[in-house]
């Protein structure tokens, strides 16, 4: 990776580090990069989450697409697969996503996506930071210079395409909670459900810029938990920030998880046409190992990052793929991972089942897992630490083939992420923590 692209495009604090002249150049670069290969007027899509700062970035984006001779199809709020999709049915050469996921809302970041509608590759992006770097003397001028437009009825064809996924199921016996993280999902998520029949109670679906993911959303489930509850549902489902990611809850208010989510989607999918394969990350627990295991189902393990999940997906020939962190690929539906149709992938199986969340979720066994965020730490000096890998390595002897350890920088957040899985969930925590103090005493501080 280069100087400003990490594991999901760039990503940092809007205006400070990402800020509108960096926008205008990754514009600028991406249309140049387009022209090199022989697109000679590229058409670009553009879309954003809902956070303030997105209304600032989409336009210097665009500025900059328009600057370098290409056109660019603002789309406004709308999920990041949603722009996936259309990038590749709109037949444009590449998609620009401005969205921080499910960071905070003084966040923001840009994710650039191909024209299959797939997430560019590392050397894509090196290019993208090398012409970003270099003096461009040749600005279009008068006819050439490109010019920014809107297609009525984008979202709308995303919505059908979602709907369309569900092969007809009739969800009017169902209550669902859908926690929308004040985000790109506040529209599309309720209508998608909504049109298939289920009652939505829908919340943290009023975004004004300001909302986004703050307390609510994927990365909060004790918020949708409670509601499900209160509200007597059959079940929650929540977004993050960009809608890429599922989280579920049950009845009981008992968060079911991406990797418990895979393994439902996995074991559905091969009673319906054989599966010999999923992709997942290293981050995922040993108990969906033993699952997949007991299916028969091979399992190929990647670095952390859908982007990655997908490339293992595309090697292998394998059509389903995810992260514990609700990060779920289908790719019989969808180029990238996408919440809303993970959703209903899940509401189909459990028709088609007649069976509850719960009751799909009771088909793997999650070990107890720990992970501590590090903060305030020099990521970068990670590798060399060898008073942490020696900590390390004691503790995986300690746990013997009861657990394991995983420690590694964030790709996304100056953090280092200190992962344990033991036989209790007390051990897991007792370990992380100790790993957890090594970092903080062993890193240079930040």
């Amino acid at each position: 990776m280069g100087q400003y692209f990490g594991t999901d495009g760039v990503r940092g604090v809007a205006n400070d580090d990402i800020t509108p002249e960096l926008a205008l150049g990754i514009g600028r670069a991406l249309v140049r990069t387009l022209r090199e290969e022989g697109a000679p007027r590229p058409r670009i899509i553009v879309g954003r989450d809902p956070r303030a700062s997105g209304e600032m970035l989409e336009s210097a984006v665009a500025a900059g697409v328009c600057s370098a001779g290409g056109d660019a199809v603002v789309l406004d709020v709308l999920p990041t697969p949603g722009v996936a999709y259309l990038v590749s049915t709109l037949g444009a050469n590449a998609g620009v996503m401005i969205s921080a996921s499910h960071n905070p809302v003084a966040d923001n970041g840009i994710k650039l996506i191909g024209p299959t509608g797939h997430k560019l590759t590392d050397e894509e992006e090196d290019r993208i930071e090398e012409l970003l770097q270099r003096f461009d003397s040749d600005r279009p001028t008068g006819t050439r210079i490109g010019r920014k437009r809107h297609v009525p009825g984008a979202v709308e064809a995303y919505v059908a395409h979602l709907v369309a996924a569900a092969d007809g199921i009739d969800l009017r016996d169902l209550h669902i909670v859908l926690d929308c993280a004040n985000g790109a999902a506040s529209s599309v998520g309720p209508t998608v459900l909504r049109r298939l029949g289920a009652q939505v109670t829908a919340i943290a679906a009023i975004p004004d810029g300001t909302n986004i993911n703050d307390g609510v959303g994927s990365n909060h489930p004790e918020h949708l938990a409670k509601a499900v509850v209160a509200h007597g549902a059959d079940l929650g489902i929540a977004h993050d920030g960009d809608a890429d990611r599922i989280v579920a809850c049950t009845a009981e208010g008992d968060i079911v998880d991406g990797d418990q989510l895979l393994a439902i989607l996995a074991a559905h999918e091969q009673s319906l046409t054989g599966l010999d394969g999923v992709v997942t990350t290293v981050m995922t627990n040993l108990g969906f190992m033993h699952c997949m295991e007991r299916l028969g189902i091979d399992v190929i393990q990647t670095k952390v990052g859908d982007r990655y999940v997908l490339e293992g997906m595309q090697a292998s020939g394998y059509r389903l793929g995810g992260e514990q962190s609700g990060h779920l690929i289908a790719s019989d539906h969808a180029t990238t991972g996408d919440g809303v149709l993970s959703a209903v992938l899940l509401l189909r199986a459990m028709a088609a089942q007649k069976a509850t969340l719960a009751e799909l979720a009771s088909i793997m066994t999650r070990l107890p897992q720990t992970l501590v965020n590090v903060r305030g730490v020099d990521k970068a000096a990670l590798d060399e630490a060898t008073a942490v890998w020696d900590a390390v390595a004691a503790v995986e002897r300690t746990l013997g083939g009861s657990g394991r350890v995983l420690l590694r920088p964030s790709g996304t957040e100056p953090i280092v992420r200190v992962m344990v899985e033991a036989s209790t969930m007390a051990e897991a925590r007792r370990h992380a923590e100790d790993l957890a103090d090594v970092v903080r005493d062993r890193l240079p501080a930040v």
